[in-house]
């Protein structure tokens, strides 16, 4: 009889667990949605990097105690090869096959919007790192991200060229194919002609994802009249915009956004890149306190300093940590526990992150500031000034 009745429990433990998703009391599993290869690998390193370090540091110091349990810490990669439609499935594997808690990436917000889809759908908390167009939280209370939108960064760069270069007429060139670029040139452009009138904008160019010649669209920023170009693209592709630019005749301000900050990008750019400006999340040189902290240990490890992707990583990733905490425990219930890991997200107020505090608003956004950094004859990014909501 009590062997019946031991088994009678095994037999519904092992039911229970396969309809409401159990995990182990023992580890953590956390996915990270992020191209390590495809088109901005350095972007998926560097998650990776940051990740490492967070993750041996927890461990190697006992683990992560939730409540009165002590949990080791597992990170999960899964390679979305800077494709949406990998991004989805990646979301889809990490959060039915590995049962992970929550999901930090994709970083991109071409990956990001579709993948935030498939976590909202599925209830698990997923934060974005760098994705900063706003559909990747839109309507979806399961999704947050740790930095600033494209609504704010637009006109940080708007004000910034009115004020730093007197521009009174402004060229763009954007990847109309990518959400990122297009959402940010669309945001500058608004915001410009809100300051300077309609028709300020006098180039709004546009090329498709891979375009490599830009000399069309940049003879017609050259002779547009355009006192200051604004490119929001990504790090494996400003390099090229910058020096047809150059070649053509352009010898005016550039102005780039945080898709430039790769530490790739100098390495790509060298000289040509030196002297121009774009906004971001943090800047390294010159870095102080527990920012300083991180880039140290992420140069010491790694051999090179650690762009905005890494520290925006470390943030995301000491935010989902602070919210599992302030759970006061875990249920072995994935889908109870998902839920807890969301709401404890929600009532993060002043959060002290590595690119500055935070406080998360209802649809799942930080209010933090941005930085402009300047590109030093070093080709450090070095910090210029700050602009706050």
């Amino acid at each position: 009889m009590r062997r019946t009745t031991v088994i009678l429990g095994l037999v519904l433990t092992v039911s229970f667990c396969a309809s409401t998703l159990c995990w182990s009391a023992d580890t953590i599993k956390i996915g990270f949605n992020i191209p390590l290869t495809g088109d901005i690998p350095k972007v998926g390193e560097s998650s990776k990097f940051a990740a490492e370090i967070f993750k041996d540091e927890v461990n190697g110091a006992g683990g992560l105690k939730v409540g009165d349990k002590t949990y080791k810490l597992e990170f999960l990669y899964e390679d979305n090869e800077s494709k949406a439609e990998s991004a989805t499935s990646g979301a889809l594997k990490l959060i039915t096959q590995n049962q992970v808690l929550a999901l930090i990436g994709p970083q991109s917000s071409k990956q990001a919007i579709p993948a935030g889809e498939v976590c909202n759908d599925n209830r698990t908390p997923m934060i974005s790192p760098w994705s900063t167009n706003p559909k990747t939280t839109e309507n979806r209370p399961c999704v947050f991200r740790a930095c600033f939108l494209d609504p704010f960064q637009g006109p940080v760069a708007a004000r910034f060229v009115t004020e730093e270069f007197g521009a009174k007429k402004a060229a763009v060139l954007y990847d109309i194919a990518s959400d990122y670029p297009k959402g940010l040139a669309e945001y500058f452009k608004s915001s410009f002609e809100s300051i300077h009138g309609a028709g300020s904008v006098v180039a709004f160019e546009t090329f498709t994802t891979k375009d490599k010649d830009f000399s069309a669209q940049l003879t017609k920023i050259v002779n547009s009249g355009a006192d200051v170009l604004f490119t929001p693209q990504y790090y494996d592709e400003v390099p090229l915009i910058v020096k047809q630019a150059q070649e053509l005749g352009w010898k005016k301000p550039i102005m780039g956004s945080d898709s430039w900050g790769s530490a790739e990008l100098m390495k790509l750019c060298g000289d040509s890149c030196k002297g121009y400006f774009f906004s971001t999340h943090y800047a390294a040189a010159g870095a102080k306190g527990a920012t300083k902290e991180f880039i140290d240990k992420y140069n010491a490890r790694y051999g090179y300093v650690p762009d905005d992707v890494a520290a925006l990583t470390w943030d995301a990733i000491s935010l989902l940590i602070k919210a599992i905490e302030n759970t006061g425990g875990l249920t072995g219930n994935l889908a109870t526990d998902r839920n807890a890991v969301k709401d404890r997200l929600t009532e993060i107020k002043d959060f002290e992150g590595i690119t500055g505090r935070m406080t998360f608003t209802a649809s799942g956004d930080p209010i933090k500031c941005a930085v402009v950094v300047k590109i030093n004859d070093k080709g450090e990014f070095e910090f210029y000034k700050s602009a706050c909501p």
